[in-house]
């Protein structure tokens, strides 16, 4: 890659303004209604929180702004609920931001823009407590409650498909095989079983309290991956959503608990700061398409990204996909011309689950985390992407750098 940029700018920003993640951590995510049932989103990200402002030295009162997505929780603000959970003075603010699963994304990407504005430090990233999700329902005109599993995200006369029906649309539309879907969910656990074996995850995870009475004192481990899964039995799941379709459980993600979150301060703190590295963001961008064909919308706003930074799909060098279905993440990754073997280098959410609001999150601490481990030359800068399909036909994508600080 490119040389690194003068030590006033990474992208044409002064270093004041410039914004760069200088750390990224995660809980474990855990099975919906498992080992982290017990915990609710504030509880789940507080000691994210925590850990973050220690590793970075940020002086809690230091923090503008604390920024979290989420999607099913409660309301209330769960990012001042979950700020002044972790200590942080009453005098931080927070802020939640729901785009349903690109709320992680989202969030740190609002606040990269704050940073560009001449904020200051923000804590930004995602939370989602399934498990402890409130129920809900309409108020029906005699006042009785008609409960509803999941909110409209468009209207019918759009389609406004489920979501495993919407990865059975995508696969048709755009020719997704079984034996592919299959092929790289399989994949995906196979990578997510090697990084954990291997202490991968332990690096960027942050432990969480066990359940009273569980047998161990603490979460620390995703309990996702499963090393006995094989071709044999991927090819055992039946159509899970569409009669005669390709969509399994096998190649469908899997509802999870968990909150990332990451510091995102200028350039010139981040120095300041004694940082060594970080993920310099140099681009953002969402867009629409159709919502019963939500899954490709991580490409289209991946797409207008590249192209108006004037970067080719061949020149990244490190890419995470939130994993929902392995029809989307094959369709999107065809449409950007990213060959599959180079996505989610550890696995993604087809073997750790999909925590919603936290997703988009995870996916930038997972960057940082590769980046870091693959930065083997301080003078070859990795160029890393981040993007996440959403729920009404929606997608998010970023582009960040890593450098030297």
């Amino acid at each position: 890659m490119s040389n690194a940029a003068p030590s006033g700018s990474v992208h044409g920003l002064p270093e004041d303004r410039q914004p760069v993640i200088i750390a990224a951590l995660r809980t474990p995510v855990c099975r919906a209604n498992g080992a982290l049932k017990h915990l609710r989103s504030h509880e789940l990200l507080a000691p994210v929180l925590t850990a973050l402002l220690a590793e970075t030295g940020v002086e809690a009162a230091e923090v503008a702004d604390v920024v979290i997505g989420n999607a099913v929780g409660a309301g209330g603000n769960v990012a001042r609920l979950a700020a002044l959970e972790a200590g942080l003075p009453v005098t931080v603010p927070g802020l939640t931001v729901d785009r349903q699963c690109g709320s992680g994304l989202d969030a740190i990407v609002l606040a990269s823009r704050l940073v560009a504005a001449g904020g200051g430090t923000y804590l930004a990233g995602g939370v989602e407590s399934i498990s402890t999700a409130p129920l809900r329902a309409h108020r029906n005109a005699d006042g009785e409650p008609a409960f509803f599993s999941r909110a409209q995200f468009a209207p019918h006369r759009h389609g406004d498909p489920d979501m495993g029906v919407a990865a059975e649309n995508v696969a048709r539309e755009y020719g997704i095989s079984r034996a592919r879907q299959d092929e790289f969910a399989l994949r995906s656990h196979r990578r997510a079983v090697a990084a954990q074996a291997s202490g991968t995850f332990a690096r960027e995870s942050v432990a969480l309290p066990a359940a009273p009475g569980a047998d161990e004192m603490s979460v620390t481990a995703d309990d996702g991956p499963r090393p006995k899964l094989s071709e044999a039995l991927m090819a055992r799941f039946p159509a899970a959503f569409v009669e005669s379709g390709t969509v399994t459980a096998g190649n469908s993600c899997f509802d999870a608990d968990g909150a990332a979150a990451v510091v995102i301060t200028s350039l010139a703190r981040a120095r300041e700061l004694g940082a060594g590295d970080g993920l310099a963001v140099i681009g953002t961008e969402t867009a629409g398409v159709e919502p019963r064909l939500l899954g490709i919308g991580a490409a289209a706003a991946a797409s207008k990204l590249l192209a108006a930074q004037s970067v080719a799909a061949a020149a990244l060098d490190l890419v995470e996909f939130n994993e929902a279905f392995a029809s989307q993440t094959l369709a999107c990754l065809d449409h950007l011309g990213i060959d599959a073997l180079r996505a989610n280098a550890d696995g993604g959410a087809l073997a750790l689950g999909h925590a919603y609001g936290a997703s988009g999150a995870v996916l930038v601490t997972r960057l940082l985390a590769q980046a870091r481990r693959e930065q083997a030359d301080p003078a070859q800068e990795k160029l890393a992407l981040a993007m996440i399909s959403i729920a009404g036909g929606m997608g998010t994508a970023a582009l960040f750098r890593h450098i030297r600080l």
